[in-house]
């Protein structure tokens, strides 16, 4: 004997409710956009989460990156979903073995970005997440690693990409997935 249940309507979540927009952080005319609301609700976490593996899926990938820090908060619960490993980028002096690194322009200087020197084996299919996309010189310089170690970038995936910075021009070439889309000149 079966029992029938009628399907549940499935109801998309509002991610852009659980981001917080704290205005004139760090500094006077930005606004910060704080995920921490949304790590905090553990629905809208686990479904950016299952968003992120969900386009990972189709991509066969072997690693997944994530520069310091909340792309550490990102990736390692999609790497863990997908069961593959986990690279950290990070500022130099913070790995504890050989590393390579990669400089990249900030609007205010220069800023640099270290990884393992066998962090990535040669043709593995590598997953760069991060929280946010803005101007793109975080991801760029860490694509510029992946590929000095042989990796292939795969793809890019962000839970925010402020819109209006043009981040996504630098990384034109990579596909790229976005989860929420803010305009900071609204």
């Amino acid at each position: 004997m079966f029992l029938y249940l009628p399907k549940r309507k499935v109801i998309k979540m509002n991610l852009k409710d659980y981001i917080a927009s704290i205005e004139n952080y760090p500094k006077e005319g930005i606004t910060f956009r704080d995920i921490s609301p949304l790590m905090a609700n553990g629905k809208a976490y686990h479904e950016s989460i299952k968003q992120i593996v969900d386009y990972a899926k189709a991509k066969k990938i072997d690693c997944i990156v994530g520069p310091e820090a909340r792309g550490f908060i990102m990736g390692c619960p999609v790497a863990f979903e997908l069961g593959v490993g986990f690279a950290p980028v990070r500022k130099p002096g913070k790995l504890p073995r050989k590393t390579i690194c990669a400089n990249y322009k900030k609007e205010y200087g220069i800023d640099t970005l270290t990884m393992h020197k066998d962090a990535i084996k040669k043709g593995q299919h590598v997953l760069i997440v991060d929280d946010l996309l803005a101007t793109g010189g975080t991801v760029l310089a860490t694509i510029e690693m992946v590929e000095s170690l042989g990796g292939i970038v795969a793809g890019c995936a962000f839970l925010i990409e402020l819109d209006d910075l043009h981040g996504r021009e630098k990384i034109h070439r990579y596909d790229i997935k976005t989860l929420m889309h803010f305009n900071e000149m609204l």
